[in-house]
């Protein structure tokens, strides 16, 4: 048994002081919590999209109800940079600690309010207004989010264990998203759809609240990173170095690029995938949202063993990896998907979701280990929004639209695919080898 209290390995530099394991467990399990809260309230809305489009967005037509709720899902990414652009910055010069308490609460808030807000038939084109204004919002939180919990998990964990202690940000994320899907499931298995679609849907939305005041209560506590720590006494001593334009642009291209392909593949596995089923596949849709449920289940198991590979043979091997098999199983995903088969359906998830999982924990630990430390929470929130604003928010909406354009059910693969075959050249070109860089740097 080793002792709680024991001083973790040097963590990044002589000039940062190492953590116990207690207060590593800690902050894992306030970021954790957090971050599971933050990306349960974010995904809900995808899995009652079709919902969501007939009681905001009313035609008469299914297909264009779902195209007007897809196209609401991408306003929240098209919002992530504003988060980033105002969040971001705030992480370096007030601290790493302030973002995580801002993001949280943002989020449980607006999406408590999404699921309090009137219908169409009740208050008219109020309803839509306001469903895209809270949507922006929570866009801007979790604009946020991601990168700031990337940024204190990363700066607080030793070196050796960085990819490792990296998984616990999309392990969190994809457990919210495995736990939306079961409550979809049940609300969907349980309740007669006309309920489902006057307030059933709501209830997930309305209980963030309670999440968020949890989540606030623990990340409040916390203290700082030594990294950012170890930033301000460099920045009271005049000691930080302006961080050249070339070193600027290199790290922002990087970290656009494997947040895209990460983006993209993982709205396609946890949003599109289960509507493209029961839509357009047929599949009934508690059998949809099963597989994808099972899907995700391995996909939360994968986030550790693949954090802590990387940690053995490196970040490059890794990333990809996840972007190659994305570039050439694109189309075969598809097809396995498209024969409405359970198990053939299932092991297409399965697939799919082992290469997100390898591409998303190591847009957590690059989105550390590519930016210096003075401009790390800046640097990362852009690179990652931006990716996700422009490529991986409008994902769902352009697999469906190809899908309605072309009335080919594979169509949405080719996106995927242009995506990760432009990543794979990019990462292949510039991507170094950063497993064990000094990140207190910069």
């Amino acid at each position: 048994m080793h002792d709680s209290t024991k001083v973790e390995a040097e963590i990044i530099a002589p000039s940062v002081h190492p953590l116990l394991r207690a207060d590593i467990r800690k902050r894992q399990m306030a970021v954790g919590i957090g971050n599971f809260m933050e990306w349960f309230d974010f995904a809900v809305y995808g899995y009652f999209v079709a919902v969501i489009g007939a009681q905001f967005f009313p035609t008469g037509d299914p297909a264009t109800e779902m195209l007007s709720s897809f196209a609401v899902f991408a306003v929240g990414f098209i919002s992530r940079p504003l988060g980033a652009l105002i969040l971001g910055p705030l992480g370096d010069r007030h601290g790493r600690k302030t973002i995580l308490v801002i993001t949280v609460l943002g989020m449980g808030v607006t999406t408590a309010l999404i699921g309090l807000t009137p219908s169409y038939a009740s208050i008219g084109i109020a309803a839509p207004i306001i469903i895209v204004i809270l949507r922006c919002m929570q866009g801007m939180m979790v604009g946020g989010e991601w990168s700031a919990a990337a940024t204190y998990l990363g700066e607080s964990a030793p070196a050796k264990k960085r990819g490792l202690h990296a998984s616990l940000v999309t392990a969190t994320a994809g457990l919210a998203f495995l736990v939306g899907t079961i409550l979809a499931t049940v609300i969907n298995a349980v309740m007669p759809a006309g309920d489902v679609a006057a307030w059933g849907w709501r209830l997930p939305f309305v209980a963030s609240l309670v999440m968020a005041v949890v989540a606030v209560f623990i990340r409040q506590k916390l203290d700082d990173t030594p990294v950012y720590e170890e930033l301000v006494r460099r920045r009271e001593n005049n000691e930080i170095h302006h961080v050249p334009a070339k070193v600027k642009a290199k790290s922002f291209i990087l970290a656009l690029t494997f947040s895209a392909v990460f983006g993209v593949s993982l709205y396609y596995f946890i949003t599109y995938a289960n509507n493209h089923l029961s839509g357009v596949v047929g599949m009934p849709r508690v059998d949809a949202l099963l597989a994808c449920g099972i899907a995700l289940f391995v996909y939360v198991a994968a986030n550790p063993l693949i954090g802590a590979l990387s940690d053995r043979i490196g970040r490059r091997p890794v990333v990809l990896t996840g972007a190659i098999g994305l570039s050439l199983l694109s189309i075969p995903i598809f097809m396995a998907l498209n024969t409405g088969a359970f198990p053939v359906v299932l092991l297409g998830l399965i697939v799919l979701g082992v290469l997100v999982c390898m591409t998303g924990v190591m847009n957590v630990v690059l989105l550390v280990e590519v930016f210096p430390a003075s401009i790390r929470s800046t640097g990362a929130a852009l690179g990652h929004n931006f990716a996700l604003a422009l490529l991986a928010g409008p994902g769902p909406l352009v697999a469906a639209s190809l899908v309605a354009a072309t009335g080919n059910a594979v169509a949405p693969a080719y996106y995927l695919g242009a995506v990760s075959v432009v990543a794979s050249i990019v990462l292949w070109f510039m991507l170094p080898e950063t497993k064990g860089s000094d990140i207190s740097k910069g």
